[in-house]
């Protein structure tokens, strides 16, 4: 088997400010690590990989102006003739018809937000070690990235939105999907049965067993590479070869996420 000792990798790009997040899952998805670091940090732990799934939570290319032409209008029943949609990436576009939000990629490397121009960078430097892109229905090489995008996971994993990133309770929500699918993590109701009111009362919140909103990203991102591999018919994409897909680990889309 390609991928019997594979490592599935997610990686939360950043634009500098603050170190970047990269998780990696095992087959038997057991955390094998949950660290942060610079570019080059984590381009030299996906270089050490002989087998491994990346998956990337950012753009892999700018927006080729898809939405623009009139064939691909028609095939979404919008006006050919109209600009409405076309600053939008078609797998952005399939996103954001059914309700997930997420941010539209321009057309020029230099107006893109700079966590942006990061995951265009990180996508080049993968490709010179490399990894391929992942296209669903086609062989896979031992060494494949992807597209993710984590909240679009969480929507589709949940059935609908979930509970705002930064916020206790999605943190809380996250950390319990992932969980339940069957991430080798804590458990995150743990964390409630230890919000008491002596607790409260004396100033003291015992999380530490909860993931941030930038660790839990990661980890969403890897566990997507692990399905890839692992169980492709769990999984779907959006978008079009020629400006990128993305990837959901989901069999099926609903057409709207309440």
């Amino acid at each position: 088997m390609l991928f019997s000792d594979a490592i599935y990798v997610g990686i939360d790009p950043t634009a500098g400010r603050k170190p970047m997040h990269y998780a990696a899952l095992d087959n038997q998805l057991r955390l094998v690590s949950l660290d942060s670091g610079s570019l080059e940090d984590v381009l030299a732990y996906v270089a050490g990989q002989e087998k491994a799934v990346v998956s990337v939570d950012a753009p892999q290319s700018p927006n080729r102006g898809l939405m623009l032409r009139s064939e691909v209008r028609r095939g979404y029943d919008l006006d050919p003739n109209s600009r409405t949609w076309g600053q939008w990436k078609v797998c952005e576009y399939e996103l954001r018809r059914r309700n997930i939000r997420l941010y539209n990629t321009p057309s020029k490397v230099e107006e893109a937000r700079g966590w942006v121009r990061v995951g265009f960078d990180l996508f080049n430097r993968l490709a010179q070690l490399g990894y391929r892109h992942f296209y669903t229905g086609e062989s896979m090489t031992s060494r494949t990235m992807l597209e993710v995008h984590p909240h679009a996971c969480f929507t589709v994993m949940l059935g609908l939105r979930p509970f705002l990133k930064l916020t206790l309770e999605g943190r809380l929500q996250r950390q319990l999907l992932l969980y339940r699918a069957g991430l080798d993590i804590p458990n995150p109701m743990r964390a409630l049965e230890e919000i008491t009111q002596h607790n409260l009362l004396h100033s003291r919140l015992p999380i530490e067993h909860l993931y941030d909103h930038d660790q839990l990203d990661a980890l969403v991102a890897s566990y997507t590479a692990y399905l890839v591999a692992n169980k492709p018919e769990q999984i779907s994409q959006v978008g079009d070869r020629e400006e990128g897909r993305i990837t959901l680990p989901t069999a099926e889309l609903k057409d709207f996420y309440r």
